[in-house]
């Protein structure tokens, strides 16, 4: 049966009433999600505005906003410019077969939404591609020239750094774009009949002919352009041998590239001419041509140069391009300047050795920052909300007139301690801010092998003197807290535990100006929306006095406030002019130098301590530490100083965002005395160092010198994780004192059974800034490399650590340390240049097995040359090395010599065993004597210098009876302390 009329007119009815409906739906749906997207843009705005940076954001939105536009523009109108004239120029009578019939009459009706779609949905594509390189065109826009030209092509390094990649991106954006046009104009063509194809024969209508030939001709000359750009680029390519375009490069392959550009240049004016008179032949001809050239010219000639004239002399050939590798690469990662000394490492302990080292020797420090995080939470937590972090900075302050290295923590807020009190309320409105800053001697320990806090406890005392505490921007505090309060209302923010046993809360209320001000409904509710959180819309705590604060970490806070700058993978605290503050270091990169090795980033500051992290910029082949930013810990306030002012990547940023960097001049000598040379620069240098400390071309070519950074010795013998450079206070041969220093290690380069852990090269850096307002201290950043000889086999970490681990005597010692289900630790090894040699020291810790237990520093091992000691403190091993007397006292001196080393489980010195130390002590120090004397008589009896025999013989004599008669009071076998010295034998 048919419907009825009325069933008929009803459907039509109620479709019309509920398009309107389905519409309303949308235009809500669209207003939610805009209010959404508008809700972030504004918190962004609030965020940047309240910290004194909006002008950062507004720059790279304008920036942005106008790129898309005109990537949207450059893309929309040339396509859509394509398909109109194409359409508009087809056939009106052309003979269509029935296929393309068909497909006119589906396409027919959607033809005008395509022409016009297709070019906006590319062009939208097209300018969301362009907005993200905003970055390469404000650089671009606002560059700075070098002042150096590049060996080869005579130009300043800023074209390549900020001009050839723009350029190039530019020319691959058209390529693009003409590439698309040309395949929108033939399908078109094609379509409508002004392309057909019957048989073997193409017909070609004399519109298309000619769009279709200008369009290939545009594109073959964007192709020209880009292969000259490409003779550029060769300085920066990373060839086989180096980076930059060596003896085949420069003969072969940048002649080739710019004959292969006039080619394509010639191609495109051939089909030009097929626009006008018609004829196809020349351009397919020359196209054939660009193809077969590009074989020729542009890979088997460089290959037959290479295999055929290079190879068979290759040194010969490529020493001048190797030489520039070396000059450029050591510019362009700030080397060039690196002192090396020679240092002929003595192996002998001699008595008072280590007295022209007496300054370095005291500020050895035998914290280990990775370690005695433990320490620090058990002795200085308090609550369970409180917490520290797993890996400890060092730092150093002035203390009675003389810099004394520090272990620095923050202690932060942890919600995840509150249990089933982490309600929302106690989260974001109590529980705000951690408290205090703790600080241990890095070079002393107690009686029982605690850190010795120089400022520490709840509230906060010590010898840093007063300063804000309060700490609400720090590396782990909660996403976001809501403080301030109006005038008058009590406190609600805890402050701190207080009274006996903590029972009582001291309260406080903020009183900075931290983050945006919740002082009106649309700003509460545009934050309820960004954290998904009515409560920050409902709570009646929220009021229009509050501050909501976020984003808090320091180093994330100056990526946003910088964006152009890659900031050190660690930030550390330190107590600046009476504030807590995050001292955070930002490097200019750039891949484009060229003739620079390239480095992975994220390869060269992965070691023991930081596993290798994910960056944005990995590949780099310049690097400078141009700003050091601070945090402020209270309010947050981030500011910018330009450290390097002389780079030309800082200028050209300082010109895209002025006035958001602050000189130099400006920092207060507080903060110099805490500005120190950040680890990643120095470990990006080590990388570059292990090849690169070789400058001439010859040697280099042959990596017969080649170094690399040793194995954590003390990470797990399966692990592949380098060894941490450490900073110490020490003096450097060169140095007239002793300054806070970073050093390395090198051994030689090999891999598998031919490796051999042997010390070849020392890196150190003057980290010390000085501490005078807005003036750096001249040796800062001074690279210092000492050179060993190859022929002294001088033991590396590695070798040094496994001396430590297999000495029987340590191995019984360590045992005894370890009854009662406690675990021994070996700390960082440190390695020194003092005494004329090199001087290992490693602080041994011991830990309950239990679970509030912690590492306790009970034994000190060290070694120089082929002989170590193992005691009780650094001071007693250094004098039984160094044959009774090292000449010099250590920072822990002062530590009880006699007192019998306890474990966490054990809590205190049981027992008769008070003078074992004492006694091993003495022992070591005769043993020691007598494999000096040894020496001493083998090397007279190889003089004939019978007068020096008889003495070194009287010696040994005394020293044997001496032995006997410790021997006897000890009323035991003398077993023989850990040493390597060889027994005194009777001859």
């Amino acid at each position: 049966m048919r419907p009825s009329v009325s069933a008929q007119t009803q459907e039509p009815r109620t479709s019309r009433r509920r398009a309107p409906i389905a519409i309303t739906i949308g235009v809500l749906g669209l207003l939610v999600i805009g209010f959404f997207v508008f809700a972030g843009l504004y918190a962004d705005v609030l965020w940047y505005d309240q910290l004194g940076f909006l002008g950062v954001l507004t720059t790279e939105w304008i920036a942005r906003v106008v790129l898309f536009v005109i990537g949207f523009l450059a893309m929309a109108l040339p396509i859509w410019g394509s398909i109109q004239i194409a359409y508009r120029t087809r056939p009106v009578y052309a003979k269509l077969n029935s296929q393309l019939d068909r497909y006119q009459e589906v396409f027919e009706p959607l033809r005008r939404l395509a022409m016009y779609g297709i070019p906006t949905i590319l062009g939208i594509f097209a300018g969301v591609a362009v907005s993200t390189r905003w970055e390469l065109t404000l650089t671009w826009l606002n560059r700075t020239p070098f002042g150096e030209t590049d060996p080869q092509f005579g130009f300043d390094i800023g074209f390549f750094v900020f001009e050839l990649p723009f350029y190039r991106s530019v020319v691959g954006f058209a390529s693009a774009v003409v590439l698309l046009a040309a395949i929108l104009v033939v399908a078109t063509n094609y379509l409508y009949g002004a392309i057909r194809v019957s048989g073997r024969e193409v017909v070609i209508s004399k519109s298309a002919r000619v769009q279709i030939a200008v369009t290939a001709g545009i594109y073959l000359l964007l192709q020209a352009v880009s292969i000259w750009f490409d003779q550029y680029a060769t300085v920066t390519e990373q060839g086989d041998l180096i980076t930059g375009a060596a003896y085949t490069g420069v003969n072969a392959v940048i002649p080739g590239r710019g004959i292969l550009a006039a080619v394509a240049a010639g191609v495109a004016i051939l089909f030009f001419v097929t626009a006008v008179i018609g004829r196809w032949r020349l351009p397919l001809v020359g196209t054939a041509l660009l193809i077969v050239s590009s074989l020729i010219i542009g890979s088997l000639y460089p290959w037959v140069v290479q295999r055929f004239q290079v190879d068979p002399s290759e040194l010969a050939l490529e020493e001048p391009y190797i030489q520039r590798n070396i000059d450029l690469t050591r510019d362009a990662y700030g080397v060039a300047d690196i002192e090396e000394i020679p240092y002929e490492a003595k192996t002998d302990a001699e008595p008072g050795a280590l007295r022209a080292d007496a300054e370095t020797t005291a500020s050895i420090r035998l914290m280990d920052p990775a370690i005695i995080s433990p320490a620090f939470r058990q002795l200085q937590q308090f609550r369970q909300y409180y917490q520290f972090p797993g890996d400890l900075d060092v730092d150093r302050y002035e203390i009675d007139g003389a810099s004394q290295d520090t272990i620095v923590a923050i202690r932060d807020v942890r919600l995840d301690g509150l249990g089933d009190a982490n309600t929302w309320y106690n989260s974001h409105l109590v529980y705000t801010h951690g408290y205090g800053l703790v600080a241990a001697a890095g070079n002393q320990r107690s009686a029982d092998g605690q850190p010795v806090f120089l400022q520490s406890g709840i509230p906060s005392s010590g010898v840093l003197g007063d300063f804000e505490p309060r700490v609400y921007f720090g590396e782990t505090s909660p996403d976001y807290s809501i403080v301030g309060a109006p005038e008058g209302d009590s406190p609600i923010e805890l402050d701190y535990p207080a009274g006996e046993d903590g029972a009582d809360q001291t309260k406080t209320t903020f009183d900075g100006d931290a983050g945006p001000k919740l002082d009106n409904v649309f700003t509460k509710l545009v934050y309820a929306l960004k954290f998904q959180s009515e409560q920050i819309f409902l709570s009646d705590q929220v009021s229009t006095s509050s501050q909501i604060l976020y984003d808090r970490d320091p180093i994330e806070r100056v990526k946003k406030v910088a964006p152009y700058l890659t900031t050190d993978s660690d930030t550390y605290p330190s107590v600046v002019d009476g504030r807590i503050v995050w001292i955070v270091d930002g490097y200019t990169l750039t891949d484009q130098y060229p003739y620079s090795e390239k480095v992975s980033m994220s390869e060269a500051i992965a070691d023991s301590e930081l596993p290798t992290p994910t960056l944005a910029f990995d590949e780099v082949n310049y690097i400078r530490n141009s700003v050091k930013a601070t945090v402020d810990a209270y309010d947050g306030s981030v500011t910018l100083y330009a450290w390097d002012e002389e780079d030309p990547i800082l200028k050209t940023w300082q010109k895209i965002f002025p006035s958001t960097l602050k000189s130099m001049t400006e920092m207060s000598g507080d903060l110099m005395s805490h500005v120190r040379y950040p680890a990643d620069l120095f470990k990006v240098q080590r990388a570059v160092l292990g090849q690169y400390h070789v400058d001439q071309a010859g040697a280099f070519y042959s990596r017969e010198d080649a170094w690399t950074t040793p194995k954590d010795p003390t990470a797990a013998e399966s692990s592949a994780l380098l060894q941490p450079p450490y900073y110490l206070t020490m003096q450097m041969p060169g140095q007239e004192a002793p300054s806070y220093s970073l050093y390395s290690t090198f051994i030689p380069q090999a891999s598998g059974e031919e490796s051999r852990n042997v010390l070849r090269g020392y890196l150190a850096v003057d980290s010390d800034a000085g501490s005078a307002d807005g003036e750096r201290a001249e040796g800062y950043g001074k690279l210092r490399m000492l050179a060993l000889p190859e022929d002294d086999n001088v033991p590396g970490p590695g070798q040094v650590q496994n001396t430590f681990d297999s000495d029987p005597t340590v191995g019984r010692e360590l045992n005894i340390l370890q009854q009662g289900q406690s675990t021994v630790t070996n700390g960082n090894l440190l390695t020194l240049p003092v005494g004329g040699g090199l001087l290992y020291v490693q602080p041994v810790y011991v830990q309950s097995s239990g679970g509030t237990a912690y590492p306790l520093l009970q034994k000190v091992l060290v070694q120089f040359g082929d002989q170590i000691a193992f005691q009780d403190t650094l001071d007693q091993a250094l004098d039984v090395l160094f044959g009774g007397d090292s000449g010099a006292a250590a920072g822990d001196q002062e530590v009880e010599p006699g007192t019998e080393p306890t474990t966490p489980e054990e809590g205190g010195t049981e027992g008769g065993e008070g003078t074992e130390g004492a006694t091993d002590t003495e022992l070591q120090q005769l043993l020691n004597r007598a494999s000096q004397a040894m020496d001493d008589k083998r090397a007279a009896l190889a003089e004939g210098d019978w007068t020096a025999y008889g003495e070194a013989d009287a010696e040994l004599a005394e020293i044997i009876s001496e032995l006997i008669v410790l021997a006897g009071e000890d009323g035991a076998s003398t077993e023989t302390p850990a040493t390597e010295a060889p027994a005194p034998e009777a001859e």
